[in-house]
């Protein structure tokens, strides 16, 4: 039962209910409350907006390790104090436009280095995650950039109906993600292009420039992340998004998506991170160290990995 995609997220849900339970059982009515229901949310909320767009990429049968960096360079930029005083002319719409200009350019990049140029898609990212880290590190004279724009601040920080503004840009993302997931025909080529990429291009699929699409998604999401992130901590840095790639990952993976591409879901990918972040407040909850932690993550990790593997065989014999 667990081999198919509703068995996959039921079990996603009962590992999350779990986790929970024990935080309750723990750390008390501290963790139960509903102000630290929303620490957790927030805190999922960033690294999720990448992992969503991680996704797309993983499905395919791709990967890019230059999401975090990006993310960094994108708030950098969008600090900057020619920007910033751009900004105050005009209005605080203009930074967040370059945040996400700087990821899409980004990701085009890498789609066309790994499509048109035939450069593994490991190694292309790889290079993008070096390059950009330093360029964020040339541009922040290696200086953390503070944001001067008060209606920015003041927009990100906000709620609507009790929720921060951060967990619904979230929610947003992760609803249209899942459209175009399941509900178009670009979807349907990225599922097509991951399972086989040479069936895809026999039937049809312009192969390359999905490519280079998918990874401007990937760019995009990592654009995103950067408003987010400026919008809470107030400033850009080359240090933000430091191994952001790894989490996404692992949550992309602990949610069911193969990393041989081919089967993926976005609710799953929402699961695993939210079963991140509630085990990371569990453990901050009961004063352990982020050592530990790290080890957690890791066992979960290599679990997901092997159940993909149990349940891989097993689709394969009955087909």
């Amino acid at each position: 039962m667990l081999s198919g995609p509703a068995g996959r997220i039921v079990g996603l849900v009962v590992a999350l209910a779990l986790i929970y339970i024990v935080g309750a059982l723990t750390a008390g009515d501290t963790f139960t409350s509903v102000s630290n229901l929303m620490v957790i949310l927030r805190q999922a909320s960033i690294i999720g907006v990448i992992s969503v767009g991680m996704t797309f990429v993983i499905i395919s049968g791709g990967i890019d390790l230059s999401v975090g960096a990006v993310m960094g360079l994108a708030s950098v930029v969008a600090t900057l104090d020619v920007v910033q005083n751009f900004s105050e002319q005009t209005h605080w719409v203009t930074m967040v436009l370059i945040a996400l200009a700087v990821g899409l350019a980004a990701g085009v990049v890498n789609g066309v280095v790994i499509a048109y140029g035939n450069v593994v898609a490991f190694m292309a990212t790889l290079a993008m995650l070096v390059a950009a880290r330093g360029l964020a590190e040339i541009l922040a004279e290696r200086r953390t950039l503070t944001v001067d724009a008060r209606d920015f601040v003041e927009f990100f920080n906000a709620d609507f109906l009790g929720v921060d503004i951060l967990i619904w840009m979230f929610a947003l993302v992760s609803v249209a993600a899942w459209i175009l997931l399941n509900r178009t025909t670009f979807g349907r080529r990225t599922v097509a292009i991951g399972g086989n990429r040479e069936a895809a291009r026999l039937a049809g699929i312009n192969v390359k420039r999905h490519t280079v699409l998918l990874y401007a998604i990937a760019g995009l999401t990592a654009g995103i992340a950067a408003i987010m992130i400026l919008g809470r901590t107030t400033a850009g840095t080359s240090t933000h998004g430091s191994l952001y790639e790894l989490d996404a990952i692992a949550a992309v993976v602990v949610g069911g998506t193969l990393l041989v591409g081919g089967r993926g879901t976005i609710v799953g990918t929402v699961f695993g991170v939210l079963i991140f972040a509630t085990l990371t407040n569990v453990f901050i909850q009961n004063n352990l160290s982020s050592s530990v932690q790290a080890v957690a993550k890791g066992v979960i990790i290599v679990v997901a990995v092997l159940l993909q593997q149990r349940f891989g065989r097993r689709d394969s014999r009955t087909t």
